[in-house]
């Protein structure tokens, strides 16, 4: 018999304190279950230092809890190890016969699958509580998609600009008069323009412990570990919310689209692996943000700029990832099935700014979000690139990726395979693109000024190849009207040699891959 009456069971990305399955818990009567499950460190190969920061962060957390009087049974990877959250409740169970367990809803389809069986499998009573932390709920946006036949981000965020009050006038209006002042932080960083370290921190004993041993405990991880120095506790993300707000804040507006070999990070927060384990409520960084327009710390086009990010991209592709449904993952609209090259793995590649951006995620577990989408995610895209194995590995890479927020902004903003459910047309480019945005092509073998020959850019012969494959399908699409026209009055000498010279990388590209399919057993080669 034991003397608690239930189970609090707590996810590994829900350590805050007041969540709902924890905000009534009482040590003399909740036992508290946390786990680090076989399938949750290996499901994909993650990047060592996204395995060290979630499993410090929840010991940290537990510890925490302890130190209140919770007596936590932690189902450790090394001396209590779990196959999934379903053994580690087992065991719980067996140690102290509980029937009623309590549990804030996950935030992965996989995951909410695995709780369904535990009413029947395991006889108990099961309690899935709402997961308070967002500013929407679930029922929200699907009260907001009713009938629409797009779901465009934007009026999602202006409905809950309304319904918040963040940076609105006591008249209704959106202070400045404008919603949305994306057009004002597109800004190429200035060569005389260097930006400021981002807060990091040194690790402590758990950290260190799991630093020294990530590698030899998970084979099948990837990535350096070298430069960890993510906070791991409330009391340091809310100083790294700080420093950014005091810092960096003010020019990430101008700068957020910028690219530089300078600095891996810009001017960007750093504060997503915070917001999306629980360390870190998206509405406190938000409030922090807004304060620091009215106390005159930061304009309003960096200000805006970064809540849009929190309060309306976050909201929106959270929303849309339930919206869509657990087969979401499997849409491949453009039917792209080349495989992941293994530069992936080791960011050996002579094109400067896939080595930049891929190197800096080896190495760092992190890479802003023009990085992402328009280097790596837009390379993806051209070169037709398999979206499954290409998802499998943002999930894996980044220290901020968890499925529900990873699947929408990589299969449906960077891929376009699900057919322009989020994004309205392909966000493909040349490299021209990245040439303006970012000082990576100074240091390239490629030119991005050139289409044809052994020193033009692939992007380029990419870009063109992309439309033109895919002109079936993208051809009446409004928003490509002119690159479409920009195709047709090219000479056919032209064309040709473009074609020619793009896929003449693409076999290059596949003859120089290895079994990148198999992310779990791959074996990099140069490219």
């Amino acid at each position: 018999m034991s003397r608690f009456k239930t189970i609090r069971f707590v996810l590994g990305d829900q350590l805050t304190r007041g969540i709902s399955s924890l905000a009534d818990a009482s040590p003399d009567k909740d036992l508290i279950v946390m786990a680090e499950p076989d399938a949750e460190t290996n499901y994909v190969p993650h990047h060592r230092q996204k395995i060290v920061f979630i499993l410090s962060a929840m010991r940290h957390f537990s510890n925490m809890l302890q130190a209140e009087g919770f007596e936590v049974a932690y189902f450790d990877y090394k001396q209590h190890p779990t196959k999934s959250f379903t053994d580690a409740l087992k065991a719980a169970i067996t140690r102290h016969p509980i029937n009623t367990v309590i549990i804030t809803e996950p935030g992965e389809w996989r995951v909410k699958r695995e709780l369904a069986t535990w009413e029947n499998d395991l006889d108990v009573s099961l309690e899935v509580r709402t997961d308070d932390r967002f500013f929407a709920t679930l029922s929200a946006f699907e009260r907001f998609a009713e009938g629409r036949k797009e779901l465009r981000m934007e009026y999602f965020y202006r409905s809950l600009r309304r319904e918040t009050g963040i940076l609105m006038k006591s008249d209704g209006k959106p202070v400045g008069d404008q919603w949305n002042f994306d057009k004002d932080n597109r800004k190429r960083l200035p060569d005389d323009v260097s930006p400021p370290a981002g807060k990091t921190f040194p690790p402590d004993a758990i950290t260190t412990s799991l630093i020294e041993t990530v590698e030899e405990d998970f084979p099948n991880a990837l990535g350096s570990v070298d430069s960890f120095g993510w906070a791991v506790t409330r009391s340091d993300a809310l100083i790294a919310l700080k420093h950014f707000i005091d810092n960096r804040l003010a020019r990430f507006g101008d700068y957020q689209d910028a690219m530089t070999v300078k600095s891996a990070t810009v001017y960007h927060s750093l504060l997503s692996p915070y917001i999306n384990v629980g360390l870190l409520l998206p509405q406190e960084v938000c409030h922090a943000a807004e304060r620091a327009y009215y106390d005159g710390i930061a304009p309003l086009n960096a200000v805006e700029g970064f809540i849009r990010q929190v309060l309306g991209w976050r909201e929106y592709v959270r929303g849309l990832y339930w919206f869509m449904g657990p087969h979401y993952s499997e849409d491949n609209y453009l039917n792209a099935t080349r495989p992941v090259p293994d530069f992936f793995w080791n960011a050996d590649v002579g094109l400067n700014c896939l080595h930049q951006a891929i190197g800096e995620t080896l190495e760092n577990a992190y890479a802003h979000h023009i990085q992402r989408l328009m280097v790596i995610g837009n390379f993806s895209l051209l070169a037709g690139l398999d979206p499954k194995q290409v998802c499998d590995w943002y999930l894996a890479v980044y220290i901020d990726a968890f499925e529900w927020v990873e699947l929408p902004n990589t299969l449906g903003m960077a891929l376009y395979a699900d057919g322009g459910k989020i994004a309205s047309k392909p966000y493909a480019a040349s490299g021209k693109y990245i040439d303006r945005m970012s000082d990576y092509c100074e240091g390239c073998q490629y030119n991005p000024r050139k289409n044809i020959g052994p020193d033009a850019c692939p992007y380029n012969a990419l870009y063109w190849h992309f439309l033109n494959r895919n002109a079936d399908i993208l051809g009446k699409n409004p928003r490509l009207g002119m690159p479409y026209r920009n195709w047709a009055r090219m000479a056919e000498d032209t064309k040709r040699n473009l074609i020619s010279q793009a896929e003449g990388f693409l076999e290059k590209l596949e003859s120089d891959s290895g079994n990148s399919s198999d992310l779990r057993n791959l074996q990099p080669r140069l490219f």
